[in-house]
């Protein structure tokens, strides 16, 4: 069983198995990406133990025939030949052609990389001594290159059971320090520009020496000159001489030398002469019009129709006539410009010939009209029901850059019945929505404040929606209205602020579901509030710091801060509809803190963590928060050992359900509303093969009432909310498509805050399938597109 989880069944006579490699080191020392040298890597383990992917290279080995792929090479060939000499239409004879490019070249990697278990999988990984001595040599060089001139590696490796262990043994000794820099650079306008902010040089006297920062100070430098004028600038110019003799003790002289261009005794700073901006590349003309050109804000405008604003665009670009060249103002023009969502591409190029330096930015514009539809299957609460959305919209809506967006959805599904056990009902949704986003602040802003924080790539966008939900229990209109200011500080740092955002909540619900409602009510549990007609108006400012979060080649970060502030105006004057419908008006604080962080192991391999918290406060007379203000735990996002909203509230116990044998202990129909959140995970993933990776997780959290009529197990306390942290924990499979990632996560309940104390450990009891006993705990399957957090 061994040979077969370690893979060695798979050797040959007289070859062993690479197990594990290890590198040795001083306590502080920083062994950060050595592992990456190794000439030779043993093969990834699921859990550490189980040759996967050895044994899916060899399952696909055993099942290739290579002269079948050949003969199917030989039939596309032939298939695709015969329809091409029979096609005489051209779109056709390129769409085939096409298609057999395709087929061909799947066949031809076939035959040469094998079938796709081949693919998916890695052959076993024979353990080769050369190998490992090519690895002590690369980690040697390594550390020259970081400043251990008198490093010594060490390999030795030790067998059992056909398995090797290589361990290579690193003894850095002193590192060496800069003890001077010197600078060789003729020009001295240049010799300035790197010597005015000593505080941004990467390479600094008594620093260690680093061959790496070497190769970034000079791109340092190289952008810094490209950034004041230095358009035809090259780091080629620029060269590091090391001296390890004429300085003991472990130091070096480092000398910077940066040369002149040939046949000159300076460079030249390049000063912006004209800007010209295409706006309809690519767009043909009619009966052989010539395109026009507008002079606007020292920018020459050229198009066959004037159909975008000038003074849009002009605050996008960033080139200035009469300015020196700046790579980042390039860039920058660049990146706003595809911000907007008008163009299929913005190209900007210099021209310097006779004897002008000249900016040329030419874009060609996406299709005015963009329609999409999507089809699909939702699944809540274990029943799946189709729906179908779509989208239009119009860009350059009113000429000043807008996008006009109407969305709509429509779909049903099939839910537990909310008071009767047993039966589940169609639930059916319809939604209608309308967006108009404009590419700047609608305040009025003075024109020299408008082009300032157009580099900021601020928006308003004013949205309305209506959303009307129909069961059996009751029926439920939800419109909703909101103006929102968002603007990007930087490439990490985004802003919203919406100043208004009111919806109006009508509600019609049925008599025994009311009277359930209304027990709830009693217990801590404001599920009611949903279905009161209500008026909740917010403000709602929410800072963003991305770091990388969304790549999953390196570490990232996410931070997400909101503040909420619902029925601010209230405190001044009470709106005449709130009378005339006679709406409940809500008035509240709410905050909401979202930490997440994915960090890189290896290249297979990743840890990912999050910690959500959130707390709500109610000052209106009715003392609660709107519903869809409340916070909730549980789901496929969430804590993922219960179904979605179904955690808490506090050590609340839920209702037994009336048949536990098929459903489980508990009736979790109801969702859990709470004003206090606190919710965390950690997550390994790693490959196992090919394009499926898995997951191992632990979730907890749980949400309570922040005040309650009575003193109960639903409200916050300091004293025991520790107590009353469910958790969870399991396992899950990610398809990485690439184009997107279905996830399959299986949740377990660990600590259960609904039992009582002393039994809330319930790991043990954790059952698969039915029939559930009083101690069961059936596992939750989660459905997931994308990662969890």
């Amino acid at each position: 069983m061994l040979t077969g989880c370690y893979g060695t069944k798979y050797l040959q006579e007289n070859q062993k198995l690479l197990h594990r490699q290890t590198i040795l080191a001083p306590k502080d020392f920083s062994k950060k990406g050595l592992s990456d040298l190794y000439a030779q890597k043993p093969n990834n383990k699921f859990l550490g133990i189980l040759n996967t992917q050895a044994w899916m290279y060899h399952f696909g080995e055993r099942h290739y025939h290579k002269e079948k792929f050949i003969a199917k090479k030989e039939k596309i060939e032939k298939k695709f030949e015969k329809k091409i000499s029979n096609t005489k239409s051209a779109t056709r004879k390129d769409n085939l052609l096409f298609r057999k490019k395709k087929k061909i070249d799947d066949q031809a990697n076939k035959l040469e990389n094998g079938n796709n278990f081949m693919q998916w999988g890695t052959p076993i990984s024979v353990f080769d001594s050369l190998k490992m001595i090519a690895t002590a040599e690369k980690l040697t060089n390594a550390l020259l290159v970081k400043g251990y001139f008198r490093a010594k590696v060490d390999a030795n490796f030790r067998e059992s059971r056909k398995k090797v262990f290589v361990t290579y043994k690193i003894v850095p000794g002193s590192p060496y320090l800069i003890d001077t820099i010197v600078y060789d650079v003729p020009d001295k306008k240049v010799f300035e520009f790197i010597i005015q902010r000593p505080q941004d040089a990467l390479i600094t006297e008594g620093s260690q020496f680093d061959q790496d920062k070497l190769t970034k100070e000079r791109e340092r430098i190289d952008f810094l000159l490209k950034d004041n004028g230095y358009y035809d600038f090259s780091r080629q110019y620029i060269d590091f001489q090391v001296d390890t003799v004429t300085r003991k003790n472990h130091s070096v002289i480092v000398k910077l030398e940066l040369r002149n261009p040939a046949k000159a005794d300076h460079h030249k700073q390049f000063r912006i002469d004209s800007i010209n901006f295409t706006t309809d590349v690519g767009t043909k003309s009619i009966n052989d019009a010539r395109r026009i050109s507008v002079p606007y804000e020292k920018i020459t405008f050229s198009y066959f129709k004037p159909e975008f604003s000038k003074k849009i665009l002009a605050q996008r670009v960033f080139i200035l006539k009469d300015s020196l060249y700046s790579r980042s103002s390039t860039f920058s023009t660049q990146r706003q410009m595809a911000n907007l969502d008008m163009f299929k591409f913005v190209n900007i190029n210099y021209d310097t010939s006779g004897g002008k330096f000249v900016a040329n930015i030419f874009a060609s514009p996406l299709e005015k009209y963009a329609w999409s539809n999507e089809a699909g299957v939702t699944v809540t609460q274990g029943f799946p029901g189709p729906y179908i959305s779509t989208n239009f919209k119009k860009r350059n809506f009113l000429g000043g850059l807008e996008t006009l967006e109407l969305n709509g959805r429509f779909g049903f599904e099939g839910v537990a019945s909310a008071t009767e056990t047993g039966n589940f009902y169609q639930s059916t949704e319809a939604t209608v929505g309308v967006a108009l986003t404009f590419p700047q602040f609608l305040f009025p802003f003075s024109r020299a404040a408008s082009f300032r924080y157009a580099k900021y790539n601020p928006r308003t966008r004013l949205s309305g929606s209506y959303t009307y939900t129909d069961r059996p229990e009751y029926q439920r209109k939800l419109t909703n209205l909101s103006a929102t200011f968002s603007w990007t500080i930087n490439q990490k740092l985004q802003v919203s602020f919406t100043p208004t955002s009111l919806n109006i909540i009508q509600s019609t619900i049925s008599a025994p579901f009311k009277a359930q409602l209304e027990d709830f009510k009693s217990k801590g549990n404001n599920l009611i509030n949903a279905f009161n007609p209500s008026f909740v108006g917010s403000m709602i400012l929410s800072v963003t710091w991305n770091n990388n979060y969304g790549t999953t080649q390196k570490n990232s970060t996410l931070i997400r801060t909101t503040l909420e502030s619902g029925g601010t105006l209230l405190n001044l004057f009470t709106p005449q509809i709130i009378i005339n419908q006679g709406l409940e008006p809500y008035q509240y604080i709410r905050f909401n803190f979202d930490f997440r962080k994915n960090r890189i192991i290896t290249k297979t391999s990743s840890l990912a963590y999050r910690i959500n918290t959130g707390i709500g406060y109610a000052y209106s007379t009715n003392r609660v928060l709107p519903y869809e203000k409340n916070f909730f735990v549980g789901g496929s996002n969430s804590v993922r050992a219960w179904r979605p909203r179904r955690l808490g509230v506090g050590a609340d116990t839920p209702p037994l359900n009336a048949n536990p044998s098929q459903n489980g202990y508990f009736d979790y129909s109801f969702e859990k509303p709470g004003d206090v959140l606190i919710e965390g995970s950690v997550e390994w993933r790693q490959k196992l093969f090919g394009f499926v990776n898995y997951a191992l997780f632990i979730d907890a959290g749980n949400v309570w009432a922040l005040r309650t009529e009575t003193t109960g197990p639903t409200q916050f306390s300091l004293d025991r909310f520790y107590k009353e942290i469910g958790i969870g924990t399991g396992f899950g499979l990610r398809f990485d498509f690439s184009f997107l990632i279905l996830r399959l996560d299986v949740g377990m309940k660990a600590w259960d805050p609904a039992r009582p104390e002393g039994k809330r450990f319930v790991l043990g009891n954790t059952s698969f399938i039915g029939p559930y006993g009083i101690n069961s705990e059936p596992v939750i399957y989660n459905i997931g597109i994308g990662y969890p957090f």
